[in-house]
């Protein structure tokens, strides 16, 4: 299989993308999905969510201060 990156992968193998997706490549398609759970429910007008690429989270900060963490209500993945 050839992803989009142009990667060759071996038929029944899976890996994780720099943007935290887990892929599997089968006969004839590749499959990808999130690896992680998304914020959806959270002060979006002072508040920011930002993908920690190398642990596949996301945390979601005050947009004036990264150092405090704003409450999330719903989370989706």
């Amino acid at each position: 299989c050839r992803d989009l990156d142009g990667e060759l992968h071996e038929l029944d193998s899976q890996w994780r993308t720099d943007s935290c997706h887990d892929c599997s490549c089968s006969e004839g398609a590749i499959d990808c999905c999130s690896s992680f759970l998304t914020p959806s429910d959270y002060d979006e007008e002072n508040c920011v969510s930002i993908l920690n690429k190398e642990t596949c989270t996301y945390k979601v900060v005050e947009k004036d201060d990264h150092s405090k963490e704003c409450p999330v209500h719903k989370w989706v993945g």
